[in-house]
């Protein structure tokens, strides 16, 4: 019996990638060829089982990019998927632009895009409801005709669902009797919660027990990766998201931090579960390559996801790591960090004199030594004096504040070093 059959958490889960396609519709993001290419050779190394370049025929750079793809690259693990749309409204499958561009792209997997919501094909294409399924089921037939592997990304799935569920359903039907490989729900708009993922995810998976289904969600009430897991603890096989969660409006499934969840939570399989230790390399070569800031705060992989403030934190956690850490930063890559400001307590100096390799100079120091007590107030009062003086300059004098208590507070160290050593 399979995942999906039985609604139940699948052993294995595939990754497919939508970086290059997906991802690339973030505003202020704009790849070259190149970039693309050295993107999917680093997608590739980490071990994602599909990687989709592109939409062959939208534009020349995608163009160009299955062109030189075909005797570039040279893919490993993954798979390049060229992604494009069902035919025409009223059209015929053999001469349709788009599906003779994906017969071009000369890919042996093929995702098509379809509407799986009665409102979409009644207002945006204009036709009835009968002509929506056999614009997805001609598609489908038409390239397994051809030899392709082929994904349907049923586009609005669950809005489409909520208004509609009989037509949502009989287009998913569709396709699958047609011989899709895999039937990918999407919550295209981005504002499906857990809990109507579970719902729907548990009747879809009764209508078709035999079918491969896959999630593909957005970001927009935030709950991307959350909608994602969900999915797969109801019987998705197959993810589809964005590295660092690039995409239109607030962006795709961040699979930063959807791989690690399934990895490390669930218990779940995928393709490259050997490179976790990776991902954080991985996501910063990403944000560079796109001449993007890389964000910080990201689960997982950001600066921040192991950085530790607070003084009550970072006591807890020189004695034990996982009082206030829910993995290891290590398995993905990552790192510990404690910060030192005015939020800070003794064990946080201590530690620091310590990563310094200073704590042999003042034999039993701690964080009640009276050096430590007495480094820690000189700190938390730079900060309020230069958080003071900050204000002072006004916006046009913005100074990064933990520099320069850092600074400040290092300098000050060695004085009162040499003062313990006088004193011994």
């Amino acid at each position: 019996m399979s995942a999906t059959e039985s609604g139940a958490l699948p052993e294995t889960v595939e990754i497919y990638d939508t970086t290059l396609r997906d991802g690339a519709q973030l505003e202020g993001i704009s790849l070259t060829v190149d970039d693309k290419l050295r993107i999917a050779e680093q997608l590739d190394r980490l071990g994602v089982h599909y990687i989709e370049g592109g939409w062959p025929g939208a534009n020349p750079k995608d163009v160009e990019f299955f062109q030189r793809a075909a005797t570039e690259l040279d893919l490993e693990h993954s798979k390049l998927v060229a992604f494009g749309s069902t035919r025409r409204v009223g059209g015929d499958v053999e001469d349709d632009v788009t599906l003779g561009n994906l017969l071009d792209a000369g890919t042996d997997v093929v995702c098509i895009v379809g509407k799986c919501s009665a409102y979409h094909v009644t207002e945006a294409l204009r036709t009835g409801k009968d002509e929506g399924v056999a614009m997805v089921a001609d598609s489908v037939r038409f390239l397994k005709s051809h030899g392709r592997t082929v994904f349907f990304d049923a586009e609005h799935f669950f809005d489409g669902y909520a208004d509609d569920p009989e037509f949502s359903l009989r287009v998913l039907t569709g396709a699958a009797e047609a011989g899709a490989d895999c039937l990918v729900l999407c919550d295209t708009n981005g504002g499906t919660l857990p809990g109507e993922v579970t719902e729907i995810m548990q009747a879809t998976c009764k209508k078709l027990p035999e079918a491969e289904i896959g999630i593909h969600t957005h970001n927009d009430a935030g709950m991307g990766v959350a909608n994602s897991v969900v999915a797969v603890e109801h019987g998705a096989v197959q993810v589809q998201g964005t590295f660092n969660g690039y995409g239109e409006r607030c962006g795709n499934a961040n699979l930063c931090g959807v791989i690690p969840n399934l990895q490390l939570k669930l218990g779940c399989s995928w393709n490259g579960q050997d490179n976790l230790g990776d991902l954080t390399e991985f996501s910063r070569f990403l944000s560079e390559t796109a001449n993007v800031y890389h964000d910080h705060r990201q689960a997982y992989v950001g600066e921040s996801a192991f950085a530790h403030k607070g003084g009550v934190h970072i006591d807890a956690m020189y004695k034990s790591p996982s009082s206030y850490e829910h993995c290891d930063p290590a398995v993905v890559g990552n790192q510990r960090r404690y910060l030192l400001s005015e939020q800070s307590g003794g064990a946080t100096v201590a530690g620091k004199l310590e990563d310094a390799k200073l704590d042999h100079l003042i034999p039993g120091i701690d964080k009640r030594h009276p050096s430590v007590m007495d480094l820690l107030q000189r700190v938390k009062q730079l900060e309020h004096e230069v958080e003071r003086d900050e204000g002072l300059a006004g916006a046009g004098g913005r100074l990064d504040v933990h520099a320069v208590i850092a600074l400040a507070a290092l300098l000050q160290l060695l004085p009162l070093v040499r003062r313990e050593l006088v004193q011994a």
